[in-house]
């Protein structure tokens, strides 16, 4: 059963958040006035870059601004366009277009409170771990065959059997704190970052073909919701059954942005599916909840591109050509994304409050309804298309901001792209765990790749 609409006023005081009923014109804690709130802002979906006209993707860029106007271009915000599949029909569970959004049956946080410190036993900065394991696997080939493993931190200590040195009790990287994956052109990062105790985000990237040939490269990138059990469990089944999904139903001639539809379903399923164990498992742990992740992914062909999401990861759309505007293909499930779509809040004003990472849509057995959002785009020009958790975009949040710390050569070189922007927003705290996946549009011919 589906939820009804609500109604456009604020369901809490802008000033206090106290709770209010329908048709009060006052705040009853505070008495704020609530006929000063502004009404919601027009609709701006994303468009398309530098056509003329509606293309046949339903989809409008806009051109570049003059370079000579003084005025700064409007910013563009998220997407708000239903998918649609290849015949222009809505997907199953798509409101049509124009009809009222159904509003968010539950907010869960989506990490704890962050310590006032950085963890005691934290791992080395990934960017310098290399060589430090380089000297310790000289060190430990110098010595017997049977040596215990030397700490990467103190390069001295030896390695117990639970991961810490026994001389510094620096705890030793894991297999996920850092991972990394290159599929021909399309490639990926995942980081710890420098706070988190463990990486609760998880990739899959890969590359085929559809049934005429066309390749086809695709992406999808999930972070683990830290107040949930198990997150990192939740991201990692969603990441493989969402590209395993994927990879099954393109070669196949399912239309990708319904084949993105179905592989959040997937996804959905194999999170849901964590929560299924046996009482016995939680004789200890009765207060745990169900594990539970956001997701985001996209497909790109030889002609379009296909984004779909659930949750606050994000998409970006970046141009080889820097003076056309990039654009987010996104909209968050976020109280944030409420709040400004409500215009109660400007995007400045929501993402700084501490209640902005509060997520409205995820997927675990605890979700109150699975609601995959999913669009489809074809650009005009060549460009890269970013995928990534909030741990990077915390650090470059407007398209704007993602377009100036993409490399140039993004598209030569995508692994080197894609540690460049996870090593930003290293520089920039490492507050959160920081995975992004970065595809080139158009794709690329088979047995193309990276130079």
């Amino acid at each position: 059963m589906s939820q009804m609409p609500q109604q456009a006023a604020p369901a809490k005081c802008p000033s206090c958040a106290e709770p209010l009923e329908s048709g009060d014109l006052f705040c009853g804690a505070c008495g704020y006035d609530l006929s000063a709130v502004p009404g919601a802002p027009p609709d701006h979906p994303t468009l398309t870059m530098g056509a003329s006209g509606v293309g046949p993707s339903g989809v409008n860029w806009p051109p570049p601004e003059p370079e000579s106007s003084s005025t700064p271009a409007a910013p563009h915000l998220p997407t708000d366009l239903p998918g649609t599949d290849s015949g222009g029909t809505p997907l199953p569970g798509s409101p049509p277009h124009g009809s009222p959004v159904t509003p968010a049956s539950g907010v869960r946080f989506d990490r704890p409170p962050e310590p006032d410190e950085d963890y005691a036993l934290q791992a080395p900065d990934p960017r310098v771990a290399a060589s430090a394991a380089e000297s310790a696997e000289n060190a430990e080939s110098a010595g017997s065959a049977g040596a215990a493993k030397v700490c990467v931190a103190c390069r001295a200590g030896h390695v117990d059997d639970d991961g810490y040195c026994e001389n510094c009790g620096h705890a030793q990287p894991r297999e996920r704190d850092h991972m990394e994956q290159e599929s021909g052109p399309v490639a990926a990062v995942s980081d710890r970052g420098l706070r988190h105790h463990r990486n609760e985000d998880a990739f899959a990237v890969g590359r085929t073909a559809l049934p005429d040939g066309t390749p086809a490269v695709l992406a999808v990138v999930c972070d683990g919701v830290s107040s949930a059990t198990r997150p990192d469990e939740a991201s990692m089944a969603a990441s493989r059954a969402a590209g395993e999904s994927l990879l099954a139903a393109l070669p196949q001639g399912t239309h990708p942005q319904a084949a993105l539809h179905e592989a959040i379903v997937a996804a959905s399923h194999a999170v849901n599916a964590l929560a299924d164990e046996p009482t016995s498992a939680r004789e200890h742990t009765p207060h745990q909840n169900a594990p539970a992740c956001t997701i985001v992914g996209s497909v790109v062909t030889s002609g379009l591109l296909v984004v779909g999401w659930v949750g606050d990861s994000r998409a970006y759309w970046v141009p080889a050509d820097r003076s056309a505007p990039p654009a987010r293909l996104t909209e968050d499930d976020s109280w944030a994304a409420q709040m400004v779509a409500a215009g109660l809040m400007s995007e400045a004003q929501a993402y700084a409050d501490e209640r902005a990472h509060a997520i409205t849509g995820w997927l675990g057995a605890d979700a109150y309804e699975l609601e995959p959002h999913t669009a489809s785009f074809k650009p005009d020009r060549p460009g890269v298309v970013v995928v990534c958790t909030d741990g990077l975009w915390n650090y470059a949040e407007t398209a704007e901001e993602m377009s100036e710390i993409v490399p140039a050569d993004v598209a030569l070189r995508p692994l080197h792209a894609a540690r460049v922007l996870v090593g930003h927003a290293l520089d920039g705290g490492g507050h959160d765990n920081v995975t992004v996946a970065l595809l080139p549009f158009p794709a690329p011919p088979q047995g193309a790749g990276s130079a």
